[in-house]
């Protein structure tokens, strides 16, 4: 029996999902309680590409790569818990409700990513969750997240 991981780096998250730079947005997974929850973690820097234009003199992290970094994690904790390393697996948005943003996120931040599932079965193809992320203990934005698995046969 394969043991399910409870943290992953950036190595195992680039197995799970496609993302690459400038678009894979956490550089890693932990506290993963599969079909559950997680905390994605993602180190807030000037060097993103995002910054040259979202402002100038004033960078801040757009507010729609906040809701990204939250749906990558999502898709962690799915490929993890749905034991779907290394299978090219794709996962699409189908919506996203309630979205609110309460803080800035800015460089230099880290940002924390807790997801948890709201709806989602072993070898079910619609999830939904709830996304909550915070810096230093304080909410920056939520919202959830509902998504399809596309898995290669």
């Amino acid at each position: 029996m394969t043991e399910i991981a409870t943290e992953a780096d950036i190595h195992l998250i680039q197995r799970i999902i496609p993302h690459r730079y400038p678009f894979l947005l956490i550089d890693k997974v932990r506290d993963i309680e599969p079909n559950v929850s997680a905390t994605g973690i993602k180190n807030v820097t000037f060097n993103e590409p995002h910054f040259q234009g979202h402002f100038p003199g004033t960078p801040i992290m757009p507010g729609v790569t906040i809701i990204e970094a939250m749906a990558q994690t999502a898709a962690v904790l799915v490929g993890i818990s749905q034991n779907l390393i290394d299978t090219g697996f794709l996962v699409y948005f189908m919506g996203i409700d309630n979205a609110k943003f309460r803080r800035k996120v800015v460089p230099g931040d880290v940002l924390e990513l807790r997801l948890e599932v709201l709806r989602g079965k072993p070898g079910g193809k619609v999830w939904r969750f709830k996304g909550v992320g915070s810096v230093e203990g304080e909410m920056a934005a939520e919202a959830e997240l509902m998504a399809m698995l596309d898995v290669p046969k």
